[in-house]
């Protein structure tokens, strides 16, 4: 029988995928920053051509405004962590479903520890079982 199981993937952190994160962020913000300020102008185009039925749709566009800064502000905060971060540390990047081959007799424990697979600029390093 085979089953679904969660898969952990770590990555460790190298000058390369330190540097990749850090343009991820920065190109993730850019994007914020882009769509805020579309945002912004198409709100000022309707103000101007007076086609605000209510305060509803003003208060829409507000509202995702405010949601890419709060995005924004995340981004940030994740950019300052990566500065402090030391090459060599483990991080978290995704989770995966892997199969598993379950047989009678096998140890159901080992079965289900977690599982983690250990990665280095785009390389498997380590496939952990806790």
């Amino acid at each position: 029988m085979k089953i679904l199981q969660t898969v952990m993937v770590k990555q460790i952190l190298t000058e390369k995928s330190k540097r990749e994160l850090m343009n991820k962020f920065h190109s993730e913000k850019s994007q914020l920053h882009k769509e805020s300020d579309q945002l912004y102008f198409e709100l000022k185009k309707l103000e101007k051509a007076k086609k605000f039925q209510s305060d509803h749709l003003r208060k829409h566009f507000e509202k995702e405004i405010q949601l890419r800064k709060e995005k924004m502000k995340i981004i940030d905060f994740q950019i300052e962590q990566l500065h402090m971060l030391p090459i060599g540390s483990e991080l978290k990047e995704k989770e995966v479903q892997g199969i598993v081959d379950v047989n009678e007799g096998d140890c159901w424990e080992e079965i289900i520890n977690e599982k983690t697979i250990i990665i280095k600029d785009g390389i498997v390093q380590e496939i952990r079982s806790r």
